[in-house]
C-alpha cells in the first residue's frame, strides 16, 4: 500500500464505518495480514449479502410491474 491515507480512503469508499476502518489498519499496521485479508474478505461477503437482497426486491418489482401491465393490455 502507497500510504495509510490512501488506504483509508479506500476503505471508506469501499464503505467501512470508522470501527472497521480503524482495526484493518491497527492489523495492517502490526503485519497482521492475514487477518487483514480475512476482515476484507468479511466486509466483502456483507457487501454482496446486501446485493443479492437488493436483487431479489428489484426482482420483486419487477415481477409487479409486470404484472400491472399484463393486466393493462387484457
Amino acid at each position: 500500500m502507497e500510504n495509510m491515507t490512501d488506504m483509508i480512503q479506500n476503505l471508506k469508499d469501499a464503505g467501512c464505518n470508522e470501527r472497521q476502518t480503524k482495526d484493518i489498519c491497527v492489523l495492517y499496521e502490526a503485519g497482521r495480514m492475514k487477518d487483514v485479508i480475512r476482515a476484507l474478505r468479511c466486509h466483502r461477503c456483507h457487501l454482496m449479502d446486501q446485493l443479492h437482497e437488493s436483487q431479489s426486491k428489484v426482482d420483486c418489482l419487477d415481477f409487479l410491474v409486470y404484472q400491472i401491465e399484463k393486466e393493462q393490455k387484457i
